[in-house]
């Protein structure tokens, strides 16, 4: 079957970075779903693991996380799905990746494909969701509905493409009041669109412009980018007892300044569930399955925001360069074979 991949870490800019290449098709069996990939969309994790991780125990690493696509073949363990489905996921990140025509999946950690949605729409959806699903409920512990008393939610970096998603979320289902960061026209635009009340500019003094908007303090803050540079800004803007969400990888993160307003410091990563095989593995997909049933009841929507050709290797490389610009928004997509 046809795949991206490639032998050896680099820069996108090296020849060897992504390759088109041909590998044997995989069989489902147990808990997996052997799922037709109809399209895929590129993260950062995409661009993280071509530039530091190698193969281990194959010729080639291919790479792809989110994916939407038909089941084919199920294994013989699974209940949830049957051939013929169509789905979305974003997969393990200790597996093969979708980055191929075929590939395998533990059905657990897949959704019900909008309805709604091509497969190219849904294919933004499953990584972001999952992750802004998980850091606004599990991590900082929002609270559905109306019921909590109002506070605010500061969102750093809300134009990316878990910014876009977690907007939505926590529009849709809290009645928190919602700060994003955008530093560009467009991506300040694109955050009121998908639901925040305000927006500040990042490149400037957050807990400045937080003040004149009259919000000198954020019980909640979900730093998706760049949380080294603004860390000493998010300390002081945080509220007492408040918690800090953080999804990124800064090389040094020293939780010790936020005793003072015992703060708490919660880490969200999307593939601990699927990684460690944990006891509540289905949650994701439950997750899944509401995700699609919000974008069918029109509550949110997909965050497709560039789309660039079928799935090849060129096409491949143009879009992790553009992830790694640091000039995106919102989610970049490729379909087809």
């Amino acid at each position: 079957m046809k795949a991206v991949g490639y032998k050896t870490p680099s820069t996108i800019d090296s020849p060897e970075s992504l390759l088109d290449i041909v590998i044997p098709e995989p069989v489902a069996s147990g808990r997996d779903l052997l799922v037709e990939v109809k399209a895929i969309s590129v993260n950062p994790v995409d661009t993280k693991e071509r530039a530091n991780s190698a193969p281990k125990g194959t010729e080639y690493k291919v790479l792809g996380w989110d994916a939407a696509g038909i089941v084919k073949q199920v294994g013989s363990e699974c209940s949830i799905f049957k051939p013929g489905d169509e789905v979305f996921y974003a997969g393990s990140i200790v597996r093969p990746g979708t980055n191929a025509e075929l590939h395998l999946v533990d059905e657990r950690i897949v959704g019900r494909k909008p309805k709604s949605l091509s497969f190219a729409e849904a294919a933004a959806l499953p990584l972001t969701g999952l992750t802004a699903w998980e850091l606004l409920f599990d991590r900082l512990e929002a609270k559905r509905g109306a019921a909590e008393t109002p506070k605010n939610l500061l969102v750093i970096g809300g134009a990316g493409g878990v910014g876009s998603i977690l907007l939505q979320l926590a529009r849709q289902l809290t009645n928190l009041t919602i700060i994003a960061t955008a530093s560009r026209p467009e991506t300040r635009q694109w955050c009121l669109d998908l639901g925040a009340h305000h927006v500040i500019d990042h490149s400037k003094s957050i807990v400045d412009q937080l003040e004149s908007a009259g919000i000198p303090r954020v019980e909640f803050i979900a730093s998706l980018t760049g949380t080294e540079t603004h860390y000493p800004a998010l300390v002081e803007a945080i509220a007492p007892q408040g918690r800090l969400g953080v999804i990124d990888d800064p090389k040094v993160l020293d939780a010790v300044p936020l005793k003072r307003k015992a703060a708490s410091l919660r880490w969200e990563s999307m593939f601990t569930r699927s990684t460690f095989t944990t006891p509540d593995i289905a949650e994701q997909h439950r997750i899944l399955d509401e995700i699609s049933t919000m974008v069918d009841a029109k509550s949110i929507r997909t965050t497709l925001a560039h789309s660039f050709g079928p799935i090849n290797a060129e096409n491949l490389k143009k879009a992790h360069a553009l992830i790694e610009s640091g000039r995106s928004h919102g989610k970049v997509i490729l379909e087809g074979f």
